[in-house]
This record gives C-alpha cells, sequence and structure tokens, in this order.
C-alpha cells in the first residue's frame, strides 16, 4: 500500500477522453503485429505464439453498453461471495496471504485509491474504469494481492459484440496479463468475456 490516492482525480478522469487517444497509441505500437501473420520467434521447443488480428476496430469505438440488472441476474453482492470462494476453491497462489480489509469509502470501487494500491497500473484510470465497471456490470472489488486484481461481475455481457468493447476496456487498462501474458489473440479473450463473471488483472 502507499499513498492514498484522492478521489478528485479520480472525478478529474472522463473515460471517453482518455481511452479515445489511449487506444490511437494503443493501435498505432500494435498494428504492425496484428497485420503481420508472420509467428514471432520462440526459443526451441515452445509451441509458436497464435497470431493476434487485434481489435475489430479502427477508431475508438466507445465504452461497452451496461448490462440492466434482472429478476435472474444476481445481486453484486452475491457474486462477489461466489468469486471468493471460487478463489479459495481453486488455491489461487497468493490468496492464503490475504487479509480482510474494511476501507472507508461510499464504493467499492474507490477501494484502491483509498488504499493508495502500489502496482504498476494507472491508478486514476484503473479507478475510473472500476467505478465505470461497478455501474455498468454489477462488478466489486474482491481481492488483491501484490500486483493481482480479481473483480467479481453480477451482470457480465452476453452479446459478442458488446464483449469486444469490454475486452478492448480491459487492454487499455494495461494490465499485463490481457491478451499479452499468455499470449492471447484478442477476439479469443473478448469470446471468453460472454458470460464470465470474475474478472482478473495483474499488473508486472
Amino acid at each position: 500500500m502507499g499513498t492514498p490516492l484522492g478521489l478528485e482525480q479520480v472525478d478529474a478522469v472522463l473515460l471517453e477522453e482518455a481511452l479515445a487517444p489511449d487506444f490511437a497509441e494503443y493501435r498505432r505500437r500494435r498494428l504492425p503485429y496484428w497485420t503481420d501473420p508472420t509467428p514471432v520467434p520462440v526459443p526451441e521447443g515452445v509451441e509458436p505464439w497464435p497470431h493476434d488480428p487485434g481489435p475489430p476496430f479502427e477508431q475508438w469505438p466507445g465504452l461497452a453498453p451496461g448490462m440492466p440488472a434482472t429478476s435472474a441476474s444476481p445481486a453484486p453482492e452475491e457474486a462477489a461471495s461466489k468469486a471468493v470462494a471460487e478463489l479459495f476453491d481453486t488455491g489461487q497462489f497468493g490468496l492464503d496471504e490475504c487479509r480482510l480489509v474494511l476501507v472507508p469509502t461510499h464504493r467499492g470501487s474507490d477501494a484502491l485509491a483509498m488504499l493508495g494500491w502500489s502496482a504498476e497500473a494507472p491508478l486514476p484510470l484503473l479507478c475510473a474504469l472500476l467505478r465505470s465497471w461497478e455501474d455498468r456490470f454489477g462488478a466489486r472489488i474482491v481481492a488483491m494481492f501484490g500486483s493481482e486484481l480479481h473483480v467479481s461481475v453480477a451482470r457480465p455481457p452476453l452479446e459478442a459484440e458488446h464483449a469486444d468493447l469490454l475486452a478492448l476496456e480491459h487492454v487499455l487498462s494495461t494490465a499485463d496479463n490481457i491478451v499479452d501474458d499468455p499470449p492471447t489473440p484478442f477476439p479469443e479473450y473478448a469470446a471468453d468475456l460472454v458470460g464470465r463473471t470474475h474478472w482478473s488483472f495483474w499488473w508486472d
């Protein structure tokens, strides 16, 4: 934990205005790899990485639409409880070192800012994304250890086109495990978000 981040710094992040230039820069850097299907050299005995065609967008497409709560969707608190149970069941590395933390904030998405979470993540942007995911998808922070973050999701996207938009938001969070480690083609990562109720992020 580091120095708490003032919530006014999170308030100042306008996601559409922040993510549009971030996507333009990301696309500029990655486009040569997306358009060249030549396999990336790998050490002997290692399977070649699959080619990543990248996101199906030439310009920033906007945020994924939120999923409305229905009688069939669980409450965010139920989804959070289920996600924590699944983390314990899978024996998630590092979870045994976690401790319960009570954070004096009105919404769980501000917990990282109030704690001054010292990962390599761009904290104001990440906290703004978490606020937005909380509103749109019923997301809740359920665990963090080291530079790893786990989020439960009560109302995940159910349509492929919405998952594509959300996957791009995940990429622009700058987390190292999104499509990069292990190498995962963007379409494969996006397809896996359909109906997925637990998102994981880590920064190197």
